[in-house]
């Protein structure tokens, strides 16, 4: 089954017992036992519910995985993930991640004596000398955020395996549609579904998927324990939102690959970050382990230039944080997402003030061109 397909018919939506098409909407905390001893699947809904199950059997499809997990937030569910390890552990993480990601690891893991090095992992040499007789995991996301470098997934796995490591991948950038790093050999996927899954800012959400049956066995026991559990509700609005993924990543790219185009020859810019332009230096890389570039990207203006000024010419393009939704959105790294980060850190990792994020929506791209030139007139 081809994957436009699979998108649409994958898991397990239809109802048995009215025969809807798609799955309905389960609004109920407990079910009815058969007995006091009798097992049955449903019980509680925190344990599980059938709207979310079916979210679950999806994401594990279209993944190419074996189980799926739903979470009420990406957060979420990469703590779920990291409470699947133990105290005294230590993981070497990439440099470029969400700032959101970095808060987490930094301010609320750190206190409960699990470390964390932070390394440029697309340099492979990097991650063996951070390595410790403690790590047990390598962490990142590809393409990165908010710079978009690129890591080679396989070569990570390979030393993962040569040193017992699970290798765990944020895919949110990119999605199972363009990525699947289960494929490439990573133990553990995770996605905020709030972006492109969901697609259009209504939902918060998070999944994770493994194949891996002790690894399943271990997040089902967090998720039942901890109750971060994906609603009924935002259940069923990420069912419908992943219907649409296909049709959505393609228009979200031939729009982001146009403005990156036009923004490299703009007289205001000083630098594109995008891996889909052939300036980039990770091009070839992310086309040999992906289908896609995706649909973010960021630049750089020229030294001097008023980024508030910019921001508040803007009509069609909306200052908030987030990505992936049919809007388009804009925002300022250095202090919205990635504000957690120390100015320090953000400047050695070239996070600068003068960095501006695009989520490029769906909207028609001359639309989009033309409210860029008018604010970086």
């Amino acid at each position: 089954m081809r994957l436009k397909t699979r998108l649409i018919h994958a898991g397990n939506q239809s109802d048995a017992q009215t025969g809807a098409v798609t799955t309905p909407i389960y609004q109920v905390t407990t079910f009815k036992q058969a007995s006091a001893d009798m097992e049955q699947a449903y019980d509680y809904s925190r344990a599980g519910n059938p709207t979310r199950t079916a979210v679950e059997q999806y994401i594990a499809d279209i993944e190419y995985g074996k189980y799926g997990f739903a979470f009420s937030s990406g957060l979420a569910a990469l703590s779920a993930i990291l409470m699947t390890f133990r105290a005294g552990d230590h993981f070497i993480v990439s440099n470029d991640v969400y700032g959101g990601t970095y808060r987490l690891i930094k301010q609320v893991f750190h206190q409960l004596d699990l470390s964390f090095t932070f390394v440029d992992a697309r340099n492979i040499e990097n991650i063996e000398k951070a390595l410790q007789p403690n790590t047990k995991a390598i962490i990142f996301e590809t393409p990165g955020n908010p710079l978009f470098t690129v890591i080679d997934i396989a070569k990570v796995v390979e030393v993962a395996r040569k040193h017992e490591l699970k290798v765990i991948v944020d895919n949110t950038f990119l999605t199972p549609y363009w990525q699947n790093p289960l494929e490439l050999g990573a133990d553990i996927v995770f996605h905020s579904a709030t972006k492109y899954l969901g697609g259009h800012s209504d939902v918060l959400a998070g999944l994770v998927v493994v194949s891996d049956d002790t690894l399943a066995e271990q997040i089902a026991l967090v998720q039942k324990a901890v109750g971060a559990v994906l609603g009924p509700q935002d259940s069923y609005l990420l069912l419908r939102g992943m219907k649409t993924l296909g049709i959505r990543m393609e228009e979200h790219e031939k729009n982001t690959l146009a403005i990156a185009n036009w923004l490299e020859k703009h007289p205001r810019v000083q630098k594109v970050y995008y891996p889909g332009l052939v300036s980039h230096p990770d091009h070839e890389l992310a086309k040999k382990q992906a289908r896609g570039f995706g649909g973010v990207l960021s630049f750089e203006v020229n030294e001097g230039t008023d980024v508030d000024a910019i921001l508040a010419r803007f009509n069609i393009f909306q200052l908030a944080v987030s990505l992936g939704a049919v809007e388009s959105l804009v925002s300022v790294p250095s202090r919205m997402t990635h504000a957690t980060i120390p100015p320090e850190e953000q400047a050695k990792l070239g996070i600068t003030p003068r960095l501006i994020r695009l989520s490029i929506g769906i909207e028609d791209v001359n639309d989009l061109i033309e409210d860029l030139a008018q604010a970086l007139q």
